[in-house]
């Protein structure tokens, strides 16, 4: 459709189900439409797990979400009466939503296709393109372009966390130590967490979910260090989020949190396990990719072996993280601290 037709004010319907680290990348997109259709009125449908990744946004006029099923809110959405539908989840649940409230809808690239071949024959033919950039396909049509700026994340103050009152630390007086993620194949394992933190001088914060804390606990414990804290599950998303915005650099497994610290002026040193940035999921920083680091073990013929993850490894030996070299991590760290 041509961004002609939208001339008068429009109401717009940007669909992103999950994940954490799809939806928080959604935000270049959700602001260019505001910024470029000023008179449009932005409303995002997504799980309502997720809702606080999105409702503080200043360029979302609504939130809406499902807990399961689009039945849960078919009936409003269609009262809504929407101009447009940005599909930027493009399955077969978004598909039959927008054939429900039959509205114009565009869809980004998913390139399953693509996908597919690199995990089955580990050949590329993905684009050299971030996910970002494609989202940005399915808005091209409405005359909105990306402004080529890094994401959003905001943080209402009542999430900020003050880590003077609470940890007795400066900002950028820390290291944030992301330690969790949504599959075990993505995470670095234990006992290369203790190599990495044995080696690092400056106070660490733990991060991650109630499904993290055991793990932190165990790395206090067994770490001889005594400036580490462990908060994972002691903060919401919002909280964590305040905590990685004010660290010297973040330290993080490929994961939702990657991509929320992608989002401030913050050096990031992504670790990367199964997964491969040539999927298009590294940090988005289009005008300052040197203020992030990737490190993958390269060679392995194994990998990628998902598009997302394992519980463990499909071979055993999870070579992709296990030779991950902690010197190297930490010649990274060091050079993204100055």
């Amino acid at each position: 459709m041509k961004s002609e037709s939208y001339l008068y004010p429009v109401k717009i319907l940007v669909v992103r189900f999950s994940s954490i680290g799809d939806v928080v990348l959604t935000a270049s997109v959700v602001r260019c439409l505001k910024e470029q259709l000023p008179s449009s009125e932005i409303h995002f449908l997504t799980k309502s797990s997720f809702r606080s990744i999105v409702e503080h946004n200043p360029n979302i006029d609504k939130v809406i979400t499902i807990d399961s099923s689009i039945k849960e809110v078919t009936s409003e959405l269609k009262e809504e009466k929407y101009d447009h539908i940005v599909d930027l989840h493009n399955n077969l649940r978004t598909r039959s939503l927008a054939f429900r409230l039959r509205k114009p809808t565009t869809r980004f690239p998913k390139l399953n296709l693509e996908k597919w071949k690199l995990v089955k024959f580990k050949k590329s033919s993905m684009p050299d393109i971030h996910v970002v950039d494609r989202y940005f396909e399915a808005v091209k049509s409405l005359g909105v372009k990306s402004d080529g700026k890094k994401g959003d994340f905001l943080i209402p103050s009542s999430y900020e966390v003050d880590m003077e009152e609470k940890f007795n630390l400066q900002s950028r007086e820390y290291y944030s130590l992301v330690i969790g993620a949504k599959f075990k194949t993505k995470q670095l394992p234990e006992e290369k967490l203790l190599e990495l933190i044995s080696k690092i001088q400056l106070p660490i914060i733990l991060i991650g979910g109630p499904d993290d804390r055991e793990l932190g606990n165990r790395l206090v414990e067994l770490s001889s260090k005594e400036n580490i804290v462990n908060t994972c599950g002691d903060f919401s998303i919002l909280g964590s989020a305040s905590i990685l915005k004010q660290s010297r650099v973040v330290i993080t497994n490929d994961t939702g949190m990657m991509h929320i610290a992608g989002c401030f002026d913050v050096p990031i040193v992504s670790i990367w396990g199964n997964t491969v940035p040539e999927l298009g999921m590294y940090p988005y920083r289009p005008n300052n990719e040197a203020s992030f680091s990737i490190h993958e073990v390269k060679g392995l013929n194994c990998r990628p072996c998902s598009k997302i993850g394992f519980e463990s490894c499909p071979k055993g030996h999870f070579d992709c993280m296990m030779k991950q070299d902690v010197d190297i991590l930490l010649d990274s760290v060091s050079e993204l601290s100055d």
